[in-house]
């Protein structure tokens, strides 16, 4: 059973600027989801974060708020939150693969997020992995969307338009300045 494993956890990045997630939540179960937000705020501040939260219909919503967010809004890092318990159909692989899927592709275009949508055979399951004080699932997802903002921020490189740093804007405007008024060559 994996509550039983031993596993390896990270310690939690630190950060010199602040860091704003959103936690983007599906509370089709409430009391599961209301433990996975709870893990997700508590790690969240434990770096100095904070924290925005919204909530949408199910599991296939969240990549897409969490797409909006991005091309709408200024968050650093997006934690998804939800549960997806197997049912009678196969609507459970439609939507643990979909939601699963949109999630990873965002993330391989850079956007930071920690996917924390459980999928389970059973409430039992469910229970165990979302509870905070247990297997802290919800936590587990800040973490790792933490994780890789703390990644982003060190390997921004404002040459390759990656990162947002006043001194490229700077950098930029001063180069362009130079140009303009700068000596030619003949």
């Amino acid at each position: 059973m994996a509550a039983n494993e031993q596993h390896h956890i990270l310690d939690l990045p630190t950060f010199d600027k602040p860091v704003k997630l959103l936690i983007v939540v599906a509370p089709y179960y409430k009391d599961i989801a209301d433990e996975l937000v709870a893990g997700a705020k508590a790690v969240t501040e434990e770096v100095g974060g904070t924290w925005d939260l919204v909530e949408v219909p199910g599991a296939l919503e969240v990549p897409t708020a969490i797409s909006i967010a991005d091309k709408m809004s200024n968050f650093d890092g997006y934690v998804a939150l939800g549960c997806v318990i197997r049912g009678e159909t196969t609507h459970y692989d439609t939507v643990c693969n979909d939601s699963s899927r949109a999630l990873q592709l965002m993330g391989l275009q850079g956007l930071c997020i920690g996917n924390g949508i459980l999928t389970v055979e059973n409430r039992d399951q469910a229970v165990v992995r979302a509870e905070a004080k247990g297997q802290n699932k919800g936590g587990g997802a800040a973490a790792a969307a933490l994780h890789l903002i703390a990644l982003s921020r060190k390997w921004a490189n404002p040459s390759k338009g990656v990162g947002f740093h006043s001194d490229a804007i700077r950098l930029a405007q001063d180069t362009q300045a130079s140009e303009s008024t700068g000596p030619k060559n003949a």
